[in-house]
Parts: C-alpha cells; structure tokens; sequence
C-alpha cells in the first residue's frame, strides 16, 4: 500500500461527513472548574482525567535567556491560575527544563498538575535509563504520562515496539507505577503517526495519547488534523497539540495574530494545546485565549483558512516538517540507543 492510499484508508474509515462532525463539535466535552475561574478543562481521551485546555510547554522553562528562579515563578505562577498540563522532555535543555520544574513542583505544586514528560530512547536499555534520570530530575516517583519523543522516521514504529526495544521498558516502568499513562509525539509528517497507530493497532496496544502539530497552516500541507486527528478522536485516544505558533515562524507570515492562532487551535477537539511560556506576557495571553475562547463557526474557521492558505503552501512556515531544525535526534542521534 503507498503513502497516498494508507493516508486514504486510514482517514476515512468513518466516512466524510463524521470527520467533519468530528473536528467541529467533539471538543465540546469541556467545562469550567471553579477553583480557576476562566480555565477550560478536557477529558484526556478515554482515561477519565481532565486537564487544562492549554498546557505548560517545558522547553521554554529551561532556556539560558530565562533565569532559574523566573522560570519556577512563571510556573507556579501558571498553575495557580488554573493550567494543570505540564510539558516537560529529557533532552530540553540537556535536562535543565526538567530539574526546574522539579524544583517548581515542590511544596504541593506537584499534586496539582498532570505530568508529562518524553524520552529519545528507542532500545529497552536506553529508554530505561531515561526514564529513570526525569523521574529523578523532575523529582517524582512518577509521572501521568511518558511519551516516546519524536517519531519523526519511519522505522521509529519498528525500533520501538522489536524485541529489546523501548516500549518493553516503558510497560515495565508503567508496572512498577513510574510511568501512568504511555504516548508519543512526532511533528514531521502524518503518514508515521499513522504507521506509528497502526503498529500498535496490530500488537493490540492502545495508547493513551499522541502529540502533534496543529495550527493555521498545518491544515494546508502534510495535515495531522485532516489526516491523523479523527483517528485519535475515533479511537478515543486523547489528541496533544502543539506548535501553534510553529516557533516564531507562522506569525512571521504575517497572515494570522498569536489570539487567533490560539482560538483556532482550541476549536479543535483536543485534550489540551501545548505552547512555550517564557515571559510574563506570552503567559497572559495564553490564558486570555482561553477566557475568550467561544466555539467558531464553519464560516469563521474558512475564513481564516483562506487567509492563510497562500502562506502555507509548501511548508515554508512550518520548518519542524521541512527540515531537520527541530529534530534534536538528528543532531544527536546517540540519545536513540
């Protein structure tokens, strides 16, 4: 079977017109908690958690333009206003993002949020020990979701799930209770999602979440919200987005403003919208997006589709797609196993 006729079948399985349905009213499962007045809270697929609509991106925690102590203050100061997603990675930072907020989730911050972190490894041995340094880092016996980082090739499914690969050390960590809930993230094209799904599909393994990029200009080229969204949605698997922003590099397009971006993201049926947090300011709008986020309509979402379709011809704003910027196992492929 090639590219263009899995993408076919495996987009289509519940026909047109319910992908339609799916991608404008699903996301209506969600409400308001009193105790944070303005956040959204979602169902996280079929696990029966529910978590803020927008999620604490970790990369940002740990960059050297932001100091240490500025970093676990954003933090904190981000769950006390109601986000409860907390986004974290092994490798961010060479681990910096994860010891600060380890040091953030000290003094009964920890019991407030839902954890997640990711790992590079592809072999049992590699993932094993990456597992163990976040538990140590973040300074936790567990986290509430790992997910396999960056599934970006196509035989990241195979390395994965082979005899002595990473997903042997991920069930046995999730059986020593390290680890609650499994995933896995990729951003560079739909099509190994899939084969990543299908993989499991075929080992009768359900995972419990999958990250992605989704935002304004995803929805022209190489489309995980056409292509692999509604299958998450079917499946009852709880859809992570990220990149709303693509970086920098979408609003330097020039076609779409940061709030717009934001609604466009939380009107997609989604457990929660990732995005880096690094001043004062990206934190506030992050949350007055939420507090002024109404469903769109058909019409609004075209519009704005239209508006940016010309820019995001080629991929040329989404460079995490079209070229090895992003992919930090590229550069250092020994974090791999």
């Amino acid at each position: 079977m090639d590219r263009r006729d899995f993408l076919k079948t495996a987009t289509t399985a519940a026909g047109a017109a319910a992908t339609d349905h799916l991608l404008t009213t699903v996301l209506h499962a969600e409400g308001k908690m009193p105790e944070s007045e303005g956040m959204l809270y979602r169902p996280l697929g079929r696990t029966g958690e529910r978590i803020s609509a927008i999620g604490l991106g970790g990369y940002h925690m740990g960059k050297s333009s932001l100091g240490e102590q500025e970093s676990i203050q954003l933090m904190r100061q981000a769950i006390d206003r109601g986000i409860t997603f907390m986004d974290n990675c092994w490798d961010y930072n060479d681990g910096v993002s994860e010891v600060r907020m380890g040091k953030a989730l000290e003094g009964g911050y920890r019991n407030k949020v839902f954890l997640m972190t990711k790992i590079n490894g592809r072999t049992k041995e590699a993932a094993a020990q990456q597992i163990n340094d976040c538990l140590q880092r973040l300074q936790t016996d567990h986290v509430d979701l790992m997910q396999f980082h960056e599934v970006i090739r196509l035989e990241d499914p195979d390395r994965i799930f082979a005899e002595g690969g990473a997903m042997e050390a991920m069930l046995e960590a999730k059986k020593a209770g390290k680890v609650r809930y499994i995933g896995f993230t990729g951003h560079k094209d739909p099509y190994v999602h899939l084969r990543m799904l299908d993989e499991a599909r075929t080992r009768r393994f359900h995972f419990d979440a999958v990250q992605m990029p989704l935002n304004v200009m995803d929805a022209h080229f190489r489309s995980f919200s056409r292509d692999v969204l509604p299958v998450l949605v079917r499946e009852g698997i709880a859809p992570l987005g990220m990149k709303a922003f693509g970086d920098h590099y979408i609003l330097d397009s020039k076609t779409v403003k940061p709030i717009e971006c934001l609604h466009y993201c939380l009107n997609l049926p989604i457990a929660t919208q990732i995005t880096g947090i690094d001043h004062q300011a990206v934190l506030d709008q992050a949350l007055e997006a939420v507090r002024t986020f109404k469903p769109m309509s058909e019409a609004e979402v075209a519009s704005l589709l239209e508006r940016t379709g010309a820019a995001a011809k080629e991929g040329k704003f989404e460079l995490y797609k079209t070229t090895n910027h992003f992919d930090g196992t590229a550069h250092k492929p020994q974090m791999l196993g």
